[in-house]
């Protein structure tokens, strides 16, 4: 292991941020061993791009509309309000605790060495599948610009079997792809990723310019309360639709998984965990209106062909594949913020001997300032969850249903913070003023910290039983296994299960600071 001895808080001084990183990294309990070069633009890139919503509006705006029709448009403002209470406690934590593996060592700290383990455990095993998912998505777009990317078979629809395992093909190029950025180095992991997240708010300007100049309909389309299919009980339908953006709207919490990276993360990553969720929402919230203002239907065909439906209709086809090509960036850098987070978080668990070969997986890279066991480990996973649905003509269905009910897992995780958050606040954490070893002030909740901490908590126990309810009509649509509405509670029991069987007992690890100090 890596860790230290924990140390006294350093007094304050007069100097650069950036001359106290490794100290305070000591101070915390862990030795400065991954490469220290992000600045505030990477760190803010690092959870945009996990969000992706030009990936990610583009898989789920039909799910949306499916079921609440244009007005499931509110459902993003609402997520939006709760995600952004919770985006609080985490940039209030972020700015106490700069350390890798965030989710992990976030809820061990506030709420001790279970709670922290599988909240960690939860969000590893949801980012490895979500990883998978994103990287499939080529098949979305590529086959579309151009057919010599339809290598497996020639028919690229995606319910077919060639376009099906043509799919598992490009993702898993993908992967072996981000696998080698990781393990380069996050130097050349953040020039890509800011790279690519230029190109996506390029591509997300370009989109809602595109819609809102070939508008069919006004504003006043977003109180349209028609469900394509009229379902009944509209108020149950727009519960149901806003899993769409409970979907989107995760991942900006990536800023705090890259805290050892980041020069002056204490004052950096409160800031950009903000930033990503705010810009993602705005951007995301415009792409939805202006789909629906320009869409040529507002009937079942809009529901079944979602966004690239709407853009066909209105870029053309040159101008659609331009834009295409915007949206296969989005998805590489999505599948390597995925992967790059996941495996800080791997390494962070191992650095503390909490994961089988703890040793191997904590070993950082002396040249590349890297941990490139678990980049490579992860990539494998990924490479397997594909892999083990080659033939499977459904491959999209079924992982887009598997990804949803693993967002139930990343909330959880969040609960794991939050929850023992609030339980430490009634005690006076934070006790001391909130400043840094610089003697600069650190981003606090203050007096609302109480408040907006239980309404996080609130909100995320909500999202977790919309996630988790039996509903056919989005696990078992065909009526064929009616098993699989259960499908959100079993995934979690077998989880948990396996978390109980790969819970490290009787080994050494660091004792985390006391949150009472901090």
């Amino acid at each position: 292991m890596t860790s230290t001895p924990e140390k006294t808080v350093a007094q304050p001084v007069t100097a650069p941020a950036g001359d106290f990183d490794a100290d305070d990294l000591s101070d915390l309990g862990y030795d400065q061993q991954l490469h220290r070069s992000l600045g505030k633009f990477a760190s803010f890139a690092a959870g945009f791009s996990f969000v992706s919503i030009l990936t990610t509006v583009f898989q789920f705006f039909g799910l949306g509309f499916g079921f609440g029709g244009p007005a499931f448009f509110w459902t993003w403002p609402i997520v939006y309000a709760g995600q952004f209470l919770v985006a609080l406690c985490f940039a209030e934590i972020a700015a106490r605790y700069p350390i890798s593996g965030a989710i992990y060592q976030w809820s061990r700290r506030m709420g001790g060495e279970v709670i922290g383990w599988f909240g960690g455990w939860f969000m590893m095993i949801a980012q490895v599948v979500t990883a998978a998912a994103a990287a499939i998505a080529l098949q979305v777009v590529l086959p579309s610009v151009w057919m010599g990317f339809q290598i497996v078979g020639d028919d690229p629809t995606l319910t077919s079997t060639s376009g099906a395992s043509n799919a598992v093909l490009l993702g898993s190029i993908l992967l072996v792809i981000v696998t080698a950025i990781n393990c380069v180095g996050v130097t050349w992991m953040s020039r890509v990723n800011s790279i690519g997240v230029v190109c996506e708010l390029v591509g997300v300007i370009a989109v809602i310019l595109a819609l809102f100049t070939h508008a069919q309909r006004g504003p006043g389309v977003v109180f349209d309360t028609g469900v394509p299919g009229q379902q009944p009980g509209y108020i149950w339908a727009f519960i149901v639709s806003g899993l769409m953006a409970a979907y989107v709207m995760v991942g900006f919490g990536s800023a705090g998984e890259l805290a050892e990276e980041t020069r002056d993360p204490r004052r950096v990553a409160p800031r950009t965990i903000r930033m990503a969720l705010t810009v993602s929402a705005i951007g995301g919230g415009l792409m939805l209106l202006g789909a629906l203002m320009a869409a040529p239907t507002l009937s079942e065909e809009l529901a079944i062909g979602g966004l690239p439906y709407v853009l066909d209709s209105v870029l053309g086809s040159f101008w659609g594949k331009v834009l295409l090509c915007d949206v296969a960036v989005a998805i590489f850098i999505c599948t390597l913020a995925i992967q790059t987070a996941c495996s800080r978080l791997m390494f962070s668990m191992a650095r503390d001997g909490r994961l089988p070969f703890s040793k191997q997986l904590a070993h950082v890279n002396s040249r590349t300032g890297t941990p490139i066991a678990p980049s490579i480990l992860i990539g494998v996973l990924c490479i397997g969850v594909l892999v083990v649905n080659v033939g499977n003509s459904a491959i999209f269905a079924t992982l887009a249903s598997v990804c949803i009910i693993l967002i139930y897992l990343i909330y959880l995780a969040y609960l794991a913070v939050t929850g023992p958050m609030l339980y430490r606040r009634f005690q006076g954490w934070p006790h001391t003023g909130g400043v840094d070893a610089g003697g600069r002030k650190l981003f606090s909740l203050g007096r609302f910290g109480i408040v907006v901490n239980l309404l996080a908590v609130l909100y995320g126990a909500l999202m977790v039983v919309n996630l988790a309810w039996p509903r056919a009509e989005v696990f078992d649509p065909a009526g064929d296994m009616p098993i699989l509405r259960w499908a959100g509670p079993i995934v979690i029991a077998v989880t948990v299960l396996a978390g109980i069987a790969c819970f490290p007992r009787g080994k050494e690890h660091p004792k985390p600071v006391d949150p009472a100090k901090s």
